[in-house]
Protein backbone atom coordinates (compact mmCIF):
# COMPACT_ATOMS: atom_id res chain seq x y z
CA UNK A 1 0.00 0.00 0.00
CA UNK A 2 1.39 3.39 -0.99
CA UNK A 3 1.23 6.81 1.04
CA UNK A 4 -1.15 7.61 3.41
CA UNK A 5 -3.35 10.49 1.79
CA UNK A 6 -6.71 10.28 3.61
CA UNK A 7 -9.76 10.83 1.35
CA UNK A 8 -8.32 13.96 -0.42
CA UNK A 9 -7.57 12.20 -4.20
CA UNK A 10 -6.82 9.12 -5.85
CA UNK A 11 -3.26 9.90 -5.68
CA UNK A 12 -1.32 7.10 -3.54
CA UNK A 13 -4.30 5.11 -3.21
CA UNK A 14 -4.50 1.47 -2.95
CA UNK A 15 -6.50 0.34 -6.00
CA UNK A 16 -6.76 -3.54 -4.76
CA UNK A 17 -10.49 -4.58 -4.83
CA UNK A 18 -12.06 -5.82 -1.65
CA UNK A 19 -12.51 -9.44 -3.22
CA UNK A 20 -8.77 -9.45 -3.62
CA UNK A 21 -8.24 -8.75 0.16
CA UNK A 22 -8.33 -11.05 2.90
CA UNK A 23 -9.62 -9.30 5.79
CA UNK A 24 -9.34 -10.40 9.41
CA UNK A 25 -12.85 -10.93 11.68
CA UNK A 26 -13.61 -7.94 13.11
CA UNK A 27 -16.33 -9.85 15.29
CA UNK A 28 -13.54 -11.79 17.84
CA UNK A 29 -13.15 -11.84 21.40
CA UNK A 30 -11.15 -8.85 21.49
CA UNK A 31 -13.59 -6.88 19.63
CA UNK A 32 -16.63 -7.93 22.69
CA UNK A 33 -13.64 -6.98 25.22
CA UNK A 34 -11.57 -4.17 24.29
CA UNK A 35 -12.98 -2.85 20.93
CA UNK A 36 -10.86 0.17 21.00
CA UNK A 37 -7.83 -1.61 20.53
CA UNK A 38 -9.22 -3.45 17.60
CA UNK A 39 -9.94 -0.04 16.10
CA UNK A 40 -6.43 1.15 16.79
CA UNK A 41 -4.70 -2.06 15.20
CA UNK A 42 -7.00 -1.09 12.01
CA UNK A 43 -5.84 2.41 12.21
CA UNK A 44 -2.23 1.49 12.09
CA UNK A 45 -2.27 -1.04 9.48
CA UNK A 46 -4.65 0.07 7.15
CA UNK A 47 -5.23 4.00 7.76
CA UNK A 48 -8.99 5.52 8.18
CA UNK A 49 -10.66 3.12 6.03
CA UNK A 50 -9.75 -0.85 6.87
CA UNK A 51 -11.16 -3.78 4.76
CA UNK A 52 -13.01 -6.48 7.53
CA UNK A 53 -14.92 -9.70 8.23
CA UNK A 54 -18.73 -9.36 8.95
CA UNK A 55 -19.15 -13.11 10.11
CA UNK A 56 -17.82 -14.14 6.53
CA UNK A 57 -19.42 -11.23 4.61
CA UNK A 58 -16.48 -8.82 3.62
CA UNK A 59 -17.19 -4.59 3.95
CA UNK A 60 -15.34 -1.59 4.27
CA UNK A 61 -15.08 0.05 8.16
CA UNK A 62 -15.28 3.72 8.38
CA UNK A 63 -12.74 4.26 11.56
CA UNK A 64 -11.76 8.18 10.62
CA UNK A 65 -13.72 11.29 11.96
CA UNK A 66 -13.14 12.90 8.47
CA UNK A 67 -14.12 9.98 6.25
CA UNK A 68 -16.64 9.09 8.34
CA UNK A 69 -18.57 12.50 8.37
CA UNK A 70 -17.93 12.74 4.39
CA UNK A 71 -19.49 9.36 3.64
CA UNK A 72 -22.72 10.25 6.31
CA UNK A 73 -22.92 13.50 4.50
CA UNK A 74 -23.32 12.51 0.92
CA UNK A 75 -26.20 10.60 0.74
CA UNK A 76 -26.02 10.42 -3.46
CA UNK A 77 -22.57 9.41 -3.56
CA UNK A 78 -22.85 6.72 -0.78
CA UNK A 79 -26.56 5.70 -0.65
CA UNK A 80 -28.37 3.25 1.71
CA UNK A 81 -30.82 0.42 0.30
CA UNK A 82 -29.75 -3.24 -0.07
CA UNK A 83 -30.26 -3.28 -3.85
CA UNK A 84 -26.96 -1.29 -3.92
CA UNK A 85 -25.11 -3.83 -2.69
CA UNK A 86 -23.24 -5.38 -5.65
CA UNK A 87 -22.20 -8.91 -3.95
CA UNK A 88 -25.95 -9.30 -2.85
CA UNK A 89 -27.38 -8.53 -6.19
CA UNK A 90 -25.25 -11.21 -7.51
CA UNK A 91 -26.12 -13.84 -4.94
CA UNK A 92 -22.55 -13.86 -2.84
CA UNK A 93 -24.25 -13.39 0.34
CA UNK A 94 -24.89 -16.50 2.30
CA UNK A 95 -28.99 -16.53 2.93
CA UNK A 96 -27.85 -18.00 6.35
CA UNK A 97 -25.72 -14.79 7.49
CA UNK A 98 -26.15 -13.76 10.45
CA UNK A 99 -27.02 -10.15 10.06
CA UNK A 100 -29.15 -10.51 7.26
CA UNK A 101 -32.73 -10.33 9.39
CA UNK A 102 -31.93 -7.18 10.77
CA UNK A 103 -30.72 -5.46 7.20
CA UNK A 104 -33.66 -7.08 5.64
CA UNK A 105 -36.21 -5.23 7.53
CA UNK A 106 -37.04 -2.01 4.95
CA UNK A 107 -37.55 0.96 7.67
CA UNK A 108 -36.61 4.34 7.28
CA UNK A 109 -32.99 3.80 8.60
CA UNK A 110 -32.17 1.33 6.03
CA UNK A 111 -34.16 2.16 2.80
CA UNK A 112 -32.97 3.74 -0.18
CA UNK A 113 -34.22 4.64 -3.75
CA UNK A 114 -37.23 7.39 -4.21
CA UNK A 115 -39.44 5.93 -1.25
CA UNK A 116 -36.88 7.44 1.52
CA UNK A 117 -38.13 11.56 0.95
CA UNK A 118 -41.74 10.60 1.31
CA UNK A 119 -41.17 7.93 4.05
CA UNK A 120 -38.71 10.38 6.25
CA UNK A 121 -41.29 13.37 6.19
CA UNK A 122 -43.61 11.26 7.16
CA UNK A 123 -41.69 10.31 9.87
CA UNK A 124 -40.64 14.07 11.28
CA UNK A 125 -43.87 14.80 11.19
CA UNK A 126 -45.31 12.03 13.38
CA UNK A 127 -42.36 12.47 15.89
CA UNK A 128 -42.95 16.15 15.99
CA UNK A 129 -45.68 16.36 18.76
CA UNK A 130 -43.29 13.91 21.09
CA UNK A 131 -40.28 15.96 20.55
CA UNK A 132 -41.19 19.21 20.16
CA UNK A 133 -41.59 20.30 23.85
CA UNK A 134 -44.47 22.63 23.51
CA UNK A 135 -46.87 19.92 22.59
CA UNK A 136 -48.90 18.65 25.35
CA UNK A 137 -48.17 15.09 23.29
CA UNK A 138 -44.46 15.78 24.75
CA UNK A 139 -45.41 16.73 27.60
CA UNK A 140 -47.48 13.97 28.51
CA UNK A 141 -44.33 11.54 27.64
CA UNK A 142 -42.14 13.33 29.73
CA UNK A 143 -44.32 12.75 32.54
CA UNK A 144 -44.87 9.24 31.76
CA UNK A 145 -41.10 8.57 31.69
CA UNK A 146 -41.02 9.98 34.93
CA UNK A 147 -43.45 7.85 36.37
CA UNK A 148 -42.21 4.55 34.73
CA UNK A 149 -38.55 5.72 36.45
CA UNK A 150 -40.19 5.81 39.93
CA UNK A 151 -42.12 2.56 39.47
CA UNK A 152 -39.15 0.48 38.92
CA UNK A 153 -37.17 2.70 41.44
CA UNK A 154 -39.81 2.06 43.80
CA UNK A 155 -39.94 -1.70 42.59
CA UNK A 156 -36.25 -1.89 43.34
CA UNK A 157 -36.60 -0.62 47.01
CA UNK A 158 -39.31 -3.32 47.86
CA UNK A 159 -35.76 -4.93 48.86
CA UNK A 160 -34.85 -2.42 51.22
CA UNK A 161 -33.40 0.93 51.12
CA UNK A 162 -30.03 -0.07 50.97
CA UNK A 163 -28.58 -3.24 48.88
CA UNK A 164 -27.76 -4.24 45.85
CA UNK A 165 -29.42 -4.23 42.46
CA UNK A 166 -28.77 -5.01 38.71
CA UNK A 167 -29.57 -1.14 37.22
CA UNK A 168 -29.24 -2.29 33.51
CA UNK A 169 -31.40 -5.63 34.08
CA UNK A 170 -34.13 -3.81 37.10
CA UNK A 171 -34.38 0.19 35.20
CA UNK A 172 -32.53 0.42 31.81
CA UNK A 173 -34.16 -2.18 30.12
CA UNK A 174 -37.36 -2.14 31.08
CA UNK A 175 -37.93 1.77 31.02
CA UNK A 176 -37.14 2.03 27.31
CA UNK A 177 -39.28 -0.96 27.23
CA UNK A 178 -42.38 0.76 28.97
CA UNK A 179 -41.87 3.99 26.37
CA UNK A 180 -41.84 1.82 23.79
CA UNK A 181 -45.01 0.54 24.88
CA UNK A 182 -46.35 3.80 25.28
CA UNK A 183 -45.91 5.40 22.47
CA UNK A 184 -46.53 2.59 20.36
CA UNK A 185 -49.85 2.50 22.29
CA UNK A 186 -49.28 -1.24 22.69
CA UNK A 187 -52.13 -2.65 24.52
CA UNK A 188 -51.65 -3.80 28.23
CA UNK A 189 -48.26 -5.66 28.39
CA UNK A 190 -47.94 -7.11 24.69
CA UNK A 191 -45.23 -5.08 24.45
CA UNK A 192 -42.88 -7.55 26.65
CA UNK A 193 -42.42 -10.05 24.11
CA UNK A 194 -41.60 -7.66 21.15
CA UNK A 195 -39.08 -5.70 22.90
CA UNK A 196 -37.33 -9.64 23.79
CA UNK A 197 -37.55 -10.58 20.21
CA UNK A 198 -35.91 -7.05 19.24
CA UNK A 199 -32.80 -7.68 21.45
CA UNK A 200 -32.34 -11.26 19.69
CA UNK A 201 -32.26 -9.43 16.45
CA UNK A 202 -29.72 -6.77 17.62
CA UNK A 203 -27.24 -9.18 18.65
CA UNK A 204 -27.68 -11.25 15.57
CA UNK A 205 -27.45 -14.61 17.62
CA UNK A 206 -28.21 -18.16 15.94
CA UNK A 207 -32.60 -17.31 17.09
CA UNK A 208 -32.07 -14.06 14.91
CA UNK A 209 -34.44 -14.34 11.76
CA UNK A 210 -37.33 -16.46 13.96
CA UNK A 211 -37.49 -13.80 16.42
CA UNK A 212 -37.55 -11.30 13.70
CA UNK A 213 -40.78 -13.26 12.45
CA UNK A 214 -41.89 -12.90 15.14
CA UNK A 215 -42.05 -9.63 16.28
CA UNK A 216 -43.05 -8.32 13.11
CA UNK A 217 -46.19 -10.13 13.28
CA UNK A 218 -47.17 -8.89 16.77
CA UNK A 219 -46.09 -5.19 14.97
CA UNK A 220 -48.19 -6.23 12.36
CA UNK A 221 -51.19 -6.97 14.24
CA UNK A 222 -50.89 -3.68 16.10
CA UNK A 223 -50.63 -1.99 13.00
CA UNK A 224 -54.05 -3.40 12.02
CA UNK A 225 -55.24 -2.02 15.07
CA UNK A 226 -54.11 1.43 14.53
CA UNK A 227 -55.33 1.12 11.15
CA UNK A 228 -58.83 0.51 12.55
CA UNK A 229 -58.83 2.42 15.41
CA UNK A 230 -56.32 5.42 15.38
CA UNK A 231 -55.05 7.13 19.01
CA UNK A 232 -53.13 9.66 20.09
CA UNK A 233 -49.94 7.35 19.05
CA UNK A 234 -46.71 7.24 16.99
CA UNK A 235 -48.42 4.62 14.88
CA UNK A 236 -51.59 6.62 14.54
CA UNK A 237 -49.49 9.86 13.98
CA UNK A 238 -47.60 8.06 11.28
CA UNK A 239 -50.78 6.70 8.93
CA UNK A 240 -52.22 10.03 9.19
CA UNK A 241 -48.83 11.53 7.72
CA UNK A 242 -48.07 8.94 5.19
CA UNK A 243 -51.76 7.05 4.59
CA UNK A 244 -50.59 4.80 1.79
CA UNK A 245 -48.47 2.69 4.45
CA UNK A 246 -49.05 -0.76 4.25
CA UNK A 247 -49.61 -2.63 7.45
CA UNK A 248 -46.37 -4.58 6.53
CA UNK A 249 -44.58 -1.56 5.77
CA UNK A 250 -46.45 0.46 8.88
CA UNK A 251 -44.82 -2.79 11.31
CA UNK A 252 -41.53 -2.33 9.59
CA UNK A 253 -41.44 0.98 10.47
CA UNK A 254 -42.89 0.06 14.38
CA UNK A 255 -39.53 -2.22 14.28
CA UNK A 256 -37.25 0.37 14.17
CA UNK A 257 -38.60 2.64 16.17
CA UNK A 258 -38.84 -0.39 18.84
CA UNK A 259 -35.43 -0.86 17.89
CA UNK A 260 -34.30 2.85 18.71
CA UNK A 261 -36.34 4.06 21.37
CA UNK A 262 -35.31 0.62 23.56
CA UNK A 263 -31.89 -0.83 22.99
CA UNK A 264 -29.96 2.46 22.41
CA UNK A 265 -32.06 4.39 25.01
CA UNK A 266 -31.17 1.23 28.07
CA UNK A 267 -27.04 1.12 26.95
CA UNK A 268 -27.30 5.06 26.81
CA UNK A 269 -28.75 5.24 30.49
CA UNK A 270 -26.26 2.57 32.07
CA UNK A 271 -23.02 3.98 30.40
CA UNK A 272 -23.65 7.35 31.66
CA UNK A 273 -24.38 5.99 35.14
CA UNK A 274 -21.12 3.80 34.86
CA UNK A 275 -18.84 6.65 33.86
CA UNK A 276 -20.66 8.79 36.38
CA UNK A 277 -19.86 6.81 39.57
CA UNK A 278 -16.89 5.27 38.98
CA UNK A 279 -14.93 8.35 38.15
CA UNK A 280 -14.06 7.15 34.59
CA UNK A 281 -12.55 9.57 32.20
CA UNK A 282 -11.20 12.61 32.90
CA UNK A 283 -13.28 14.44 35.24
CA UNK A 284 -15.34 16.11 32.47
CA UNK A 285 -18.72 14.02 33.19
CA UNK A 286 -18.22 14.33 36.83
CA UNK A 287 -18.41 18.38 36.58
CA UNK A 288 -21.22 18.40 34.21
CA UNK A 289 -23.47 16.12 36.15
CA UNK A 290 -22.31 17.83 39.11
CA UNK A 291 -23.44 21.50 37.19
CA UNK A 292 -26.80 19.67 36.54
CA UNK A 293 -26.34 19.66 32.81
CA UNK A 294 -27.15 16.00 32.03
CA UNK A 295 -27.61 16.38 28.04
CA UNK A 296 -24.14 17.67 28.33
CA UNK A 297 -22.99 14.71 30.68
CA UNK A 298 -24.53 12.58 28.25
CA UNK A 299 -22.48 13.96 25.20
CA UNK A 300 -19.19 13.10 27.12
CA UNK A 301 -20.14 9.85 27.64
CA UNK A 302 -21.66 8.99 23.99
CA UNK A 303 -18.30 10.50 22.59
CA UNK A 304 -16.40 7.42 24.50
CA UNK A 305 -19.17 4.91 24.67
CA UNK A 306 -21.47 5.37 22.01
CA UNK A 307 -24.54 3.13 22.07
CA UNK A 308 -25.07 2.33 18.17
CA UNK A 309 -21.16 1.51 17.37
CA UNK A 310 -21.26 0.76 13.60
CA UNK A 311 -24.40 2.21 11.20
CA UNK A 312 -25.78 -0.06 8.88
CA UNK A 313 -24.53 0.28 5.68
CA UNK A 314 -24.29 2.33 2.76
CA UNK A 315 -22.71 1.41 -0.45
CA UNK A 316 -20.31 3.39 -2.86
CA UNK A 317 -22.52 5.05 -6.07
CA UNK A 318 -18.94 4.65 -7.98
CA UNK A 319 -15.91 3.68 -7.68
CA UNK A 320 -14.57 6.23 -5.01
CA UNK A 321 -11.25 7.15 -3.68
CA UNK A 322 -11.67 6.91 0.59
CA UNK A 323 -8.95 6.89 3.01
CA UNK A 324 -6.02 4.48 1.37
CA UNK A 325 -8.60 2.55 -0.83
CA UNK A 326 -10.69 2.64 -4.06
CA UNK A 327 -13.89 1.82 -3.01
CA UNK A 328 -15.61 -0.03 -5.96
CA UNK A 329 -18.95 0.96 -7.22
CA UNK A 330 -21.70 -1.21 -4.78
CA UNK A 331 -19.13 -2.11 -2.25
CA UNK A 332 -20.50 -1.86 1.54
CA UNK A 333 -19.22 0.78 3.73
CA UNK A 334 -19.71 0.64 7.66
CA UNK A 335 -19.46 3.89 9.50
CA UNK A 336 -18.02 2.95 12.98
CA UNK A 337 -19.26 6.02 15.41
CA UNK A 338 -16.92 4.90 18.39
CA UNK A 339 -13.92 3.85 15.67
CA UNK A 340 -14.33 7.93 14.61
CA UNK A 341 -14.68 9.09 17.91
CA UNK A 342 -11.59 7.51 18.86
CA UNK A 343 -9.43 9.44 15.51
CA UNK A 344 -6.96 11.80 16.77
CA UNK A 345 -8.39 14.21 14.38
CA UNK A 346 -11.85 14.32 16.52
CA UNK A 347 -10.60 12.94 19.97
CA UNK A 348 -7.92 15.41 20.52
CA UNK A 349 -9.71 18.32 19.99
CA UNK A 350 -12.39 17.76 23.31
CA UNK A 351 -11.19 19.75 25.79
CA UNK A 352 -11.30 17.31 28.64
CA UNK A 353 -11.61 19.78 31.52
CA UNK A 354 -14.58 21.85 29.68
CA UNK A 355 -17.95 20.84 31.77
CA UNK A 356 -19.32 22.18 28.09
CA UNK A 357 -18.93 19.20 25.61
CA UNK A 358 -18.51 19.24 21.61
CA UNK A 359 -21.81 18.18 20.26
CA UNK A 360 -20.02 17.42 17.07
CA UNK A 361 -20.25 13.40 17.85
CA UNK A 362 -21.55 10.82 15.37
CA UNK A 363 -23.85 8.90 17.94
CA UNK A 364 -27.11 9.79 16.09
CA UNK A 365 -25.61 9.66 12.81
CA UNK A 366 -24.89 12.92 10.68
CA UNK A 367 -26.15 14.62 7.58
CA UNK A 368 -29.81 14.52 6.35
CA UNK A 369 -29.69 11.07 7.38
CA UNK A 370 -29.38 11.84 11.17
CA UNK A 371 -31.80 9.58 13.26
CA UNK A 372 -35.10 11.19 13.20
CA UNK A 373 -36.00 9.78 16.53
CA UNK A 374 -32.46 11.46 18.43
CA UNK A 375 -34.63 14.13 20.32
CA UNK A 376 -37.16 11.82 22.15
CA UNK A 377 -34.48 9.40 22.49
CA UNK A 378 -32.30 11.82 24.45
CA UNK A 379 -35.22 13.23 26.22
CA UNK A 380 -36.12 9.32 27.69
CA UNK A 381 -32.43 8.58 28.84
CA UNK A 382 -32.33 12.13 30.11
CA UNK A 383 -35.44 12.28 32.21
CA UNK A 384 -34.13 8.20 33.33
CA UNK A 385 -30.87 9.15 34.42
CA UNK A 386 -32.17 12.04 36.20
CA UNK A 387 -34.64 9.95 38.46
CA UNK A 388 -31.69 7.54 39.11
CA UNK A 389 -29.73 10.40 40.54
CA UNK A 390 -32.41 12.27 42.66
CA UNK A 391 -34.29 8.92 44.13
CA UNK A 392 -30.68 7.14 44.69
CA UNK A 393 -28.34 9.01 47.41
CA UNK A 394 -25.92 6.15 46.66
CA UNK A 395 -24.82 4.39 43.99
CA UNK A 396 -21.30 2.52 43.86
CA UNK A 397 -20.70 0.14 41.05
CA UNK A 398 -20.99 -3.80 42.68
CA UNK A 399 -17.70 -4.42 40.51
CA UNK A 400 -14.70 -2.76 39.43
CA UNK A 401 -15.27 -1.21 36.26
CA UNK A 402 -13.00 -3.14 33.76
CA UNK A 403 -14.91 -6.07 35.27
CA UNK A 404 -17.93 -5.26 34.29
CA UNK A 405 -19.68 -8.01 31.55
CA UNK A 406 -20.01 -6.49 28.36
CA UNK A 407 -22.93 -7.24 24.99
CA UNK A 408 -21.01 -6.68 21.88
CA UNK A 409 -23.48 -7.34 18.56
CA UNK A 410 -22.23 -5.75 15.05
CA UNK A 411 -24.31 -2.71 15.33
CA UNK A 412 -24.86 -1.42 19.49
CA UNK A 413 -22.15 -2.41 22.87
CA UNK A 414 -24.03 -2.21 26.07
CA UNK A 415 -23.28 -3.81 29.37
CA UNK A 416 -24.89 -7.56 30.16
CA UNK A 417 -25.41 -6.03 33.62
CA UNK A 418 -24.69 -3.58 35.79
CA UNK A 419 -24.63 -4.44 39.70
CA UNK A 420 -24.24 -1.90 41.57
CA UNK A 421 -24.37 -1.01 45.21
CA UNK A 422 -27.38 1.85 46.27
CA UNK A 423 -28.74 3.81 49.01
CA UNK A 424 -32.47 5.21 48.24
CA UNK A 425 -32.84 8.94 49.17
CA UNK A 426 -35.70 9.84 51.92
CA UNK A 427 -39.38 9.95 49.11
CA UNK A 428 -41.63 12.71 49.69
CA UNK A 429 -44.95 12.07 49.79
CA UNK A 430 -45.72 13.63 46.12
CA UNK A 431 -43.13 12.94 43.08
CA UNK A 432 -43.83 17.01 42.48
CA UNK A 433 -42.37 17.67 45.88
CA UNK A 434 -40.04 15.45 44.84
CA UNK A 435 -38.69 17.29 42.08
CA UNK A 436 -38.56 20.58 44.56
CA UNK A 437 -35.70 18.73 47.07
CA UNK A 438 -33.25 19.62 47.08
CA UNK A 439 -30.71 17.11 44.71
CA UNK A 440 -28.13 14.83 47.13
CA UNK A 441 -25.03 16.35 48.20
CA UNK A 442 -22.79 13.46 46.82
CA UNK A 443 -20.85 14.82 43.68
CA UNK A 444 -21.88 12.54 41.22
CA UNK A 445 -25.66 12.82 41.93
CA UNK A 446 -26.42 16.64 41.95
CA UNK A 447 -28.79 17.91 39.73
CA UNK A 448 -30.76 20.95 38.83
CA UNK A 449 -34.45 21.53 37.97
CA UNK A 450 -33.24 22.56 34.71
CA UNK A 451 -32.21 19.05 33.23
CA UNK A 452 -34.36 16.94 35.53
CA UNK A 453 -36.80 14.54 34.59
CA UNK A 454 -39.76 16.86 35.68
CA UNK A 455 -40.54 20.13 34.34
CA UNK A 456 -40.04 23.08 36.79
CA UNK A 457 -43.20 23.62 37.20
CA UNK A 458 -45.02 20.05 38.20
CA UNK A 459 -48.02 19.35 36.76
CA UNK A 460 -51.88 19.98 39.23
CA UNK A 461 -52.06 16.16 39.46
CA UNK A 462 -49.28 12.85 38.92
CA UNK A 463 -49.81 11.60 35.44
CA UNK A 464 -52.54 8.87 35.52
CA UNK A 465 -51.09 5.44 33.19
CA UNK A 466 -54.48 3.38 32.26
CA UNK A 467 -51.85 0.37 31.92
CA UNK A 468 -50.79 0.12 35.25
CA UNK A 469 -52.41 -2.35 36.85
CA UNK A 470 -52.08 -4.23 33.65
CA UNK A 471 -48.20 -4.14 33.50
CA UNK A 472 -47.70 -5.13 37.25
CA UNK A 473 -49.48 -8.20 35.94
CA UNK A 474 -46.95 -8.83 32.87
CA UNK A 475 -44.16 -11.35 32.52
CA UNK A 476 -42.31 -8.55 32.62
CA UNK A 477 -43.16 -7.50 36.19
CA UNK A 478 -43.27 -11.20 37.37
CA UNK A 479 -39.29 -11.12 36.20
CA UNK A 480 -38.38 -7.95 37.81
CA UNK A 481 -40.33 -8.84 41.11
CA UNK A 482 -38.83 -11.92 40.74
CA UNK A 483 -34.87 -10.25 40.80
CA UNK A 484 -36.12 -8.48 43.95
CA UNK A 485 -36.69 -11.79 45.48
CA UNK A 486 -33.87 -13.61 44.40
CA UNK A 487 -31.50 -11.20 45.87
CA UNK A 488 -33.38 -10.53 49.18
Amino acid sequence: MESQVGGSGSVGVDGTRLEELTPQPLLTRDYETRPSLVYERLRQQHGPVAPVDLLGVPAWLVLGYREALRVLQDDDGWPKGLENWRARSAGEVPADWPLGPSLEVNHVLIQGGPGYKPLRTAWDAALKPFQDPAHPQAKRLKAAVTAYADELITLVGQGGGTGVADLSAQFSRPLPLMVASHLLGFPGSQGDDALMDMWRVLDAGPDAEPALERLLATLAELAAVKLKEPGDDFPSHLLAAHPDLSLDELARELFMLLGMTSDHVGILMSNTVVEVISGDGDGGVRASLSAGMIRETMNRVVMRKPPLVNFVPRFAAEDTPLGNYTIRAGDPVWVSSAAAHADPLFADHVAPSSTISTRAHLSWGAGPRQCPARELASTVAAVGVGRLFERFSHLDLALPADQLPWRSSPFMRGLRSLPVRYELAPMPGRPAAAERSPAPQRASAQLTAADSAAPPTPEPTDPVLPDQATRQRSSLWRYLTGLIRAGR
